[in-house]
């Protein structure tokens, strides 16, 4: 059970309603991480719509499993099981590669990125989204020239602060409001990228 009262699909109405029926899944599900923001609809609608752009939009050009790869990995730092079992089922589905997906969880799980089967420059972007999860008082404008030598472009380079930003945001509502993944279908997202509109997930 969550820490806060929570309202169910079946008892909302009004503004709840209609936000909910915007993010539910199959069968009227709607993620818990979702309904921890149902006593203050209007902070659901901001966090679907920052989830949504950052991480599923069309204007996006890291590719989507890799966005998803870095937050397991923050979710992994910050101790977040909820969203590591959320967006690692979501990663191996994109992946759609068991091989490449398990030995990704089992470097994240390790905390060893070097084992993982990712290029260098996607190691060093782990190592950003660490560095700016653990201890971002620290960042220096050096690793952001790093990842632009190793070919990323200013743009990504903000792709990837924003995913690393944002798990960080989602970790804390959810360790903070006793969320767990009970009822929840796990892997579902928002794919219709290039709608940003459409928050359903599938």
């Amino acid at each position: 059970m969550p820490w806060i009262d929570t309202v169910a699909y079946e008892n909302a109405n009004g503004r709840l309603k209609m936000l909910y029926d915007r993010v539910k899944g199959p069968d009227n599900n709607v993620d818990n991480i979702m309904m921890m923001h149902s006593l203050r609809p209007h902070s659901m609608e901001g966090h679907m719509a920052l989830y949504k752009y950052v991480l599923h939009h069309s204007g996006n050009t890291v590719p989507k499993w890799f966005l998803e790869t870095l937050g397991v990995w923050v979710s992994s730092l910050n101790n977040c099981d909820y969203c590591v079992e959320h967006h690692f089922a979501g990663l191996k589905r994109l992946l759609a590669d068991d091989a490449k997906s398990g030995a990704i969880r089992s470097a994240i799980d390790s905390r060893d990125i070097d084992s993982a089967p990712l290029e260098d420059k996607e190691k060093l972007a782990m190592a950003y989204a660490e560095q700016l999860t653990r201890n971002p008082g620290a960042m220096t404008e050096d690793i952001v020239i790093a990842l632009r030598h190793a070919g990323y472009s200013d743009g990504e380079i903000l792709e990837i602060n924003q995913v690393s930003a944002y798990f960080s945001y989602a970790n804390r509502t959810v360790l903070g409001l006793g969320c767990s993944t009970k009822g929840d279908v796990l892997g579902l997202s928002p794919n219709e990228s290039d709608d940003p509109d459409n928050w359903s997930h599938t």
